[in-house]
């Protein structure tokens, strides 16, 4: 893996993204960004409506998301978000738009348990008649040639966060209070 300063917890919708993203923002005392706060208003209705949305809907997204990680990374000196980035493209497009490697941290489910993951919590526009088209649209990460770390969704929070803080040893600087 390449050393980041920038991490994005990715995976299909339920699979944790903003939990782990969270708390390996918190271990680490960094800025987090949820990738739904920067979704346009249209996309948003799109997926209240159960409408998947499409790669012309992402691109706009993704690129603020980008940008706010590389700026909030460049004020605090790392930054952690959490965006599904099921496509390749997407991913090579957060890290051009960065500007700057990303680790993506893959929160590896299966649809069972992501279905009852789904089924327990209740998302803002993010209904279970999507779950097909996540799937559907994942392109499992490669890590010969992609900067990723995989982690099962099935190890607790604390495990995950653990895991992904272990492997941005180069971030030691920002776990002074550990």
């Amino acid at each position: 893996m390449k050393p980041a300063r920038i991490i994005i917890a990715m995976g299909v919708s339920s699979s944790g993204k903003s939990t782990i993203g969270q708390s390996v923002a918190r271990r680490l005392h960094v800025p987090f960004l949820d990738g739904d706060q920067y979704h346009p208003p249209a996309n948003v209705e799109k997926m209240r409506s159960g409408i998947p949305l499409t790669d012309e809907d992402r691109w706009p997204w993704l690129e603020a998301l980008a940008t706010a990680l590389a700026d909030a990374a460049d004020r605090k000196g790392a930054s952690v978000g959490a965006c599904s980035a099921l496509k390749r493209a997407y991913r090579d497009f957060l890290t051009e738009k960065a500007g700057e490697p990303v680790l993506f941290v893959h929160l590896d489910g299966n649809r069972e348990v992501i279905a009852e993951r789904m089924a327990k919590r209740k998302h803002e526009y993010m209904p279970e008649s999507l779950l097909d088209s996540q799937f559907a649209t994942l392109e499992e990460p490669d890590t010969r040639s992609e900067n990723v770390l995989f982690v099962p969704v099935t190890d607790s929070v604390e495990k995950i966060t653990q895991t992904v803080v272990k492997a941005v040893d180069h971030l030691k600087a920002f776990k002074r209070w550990q």
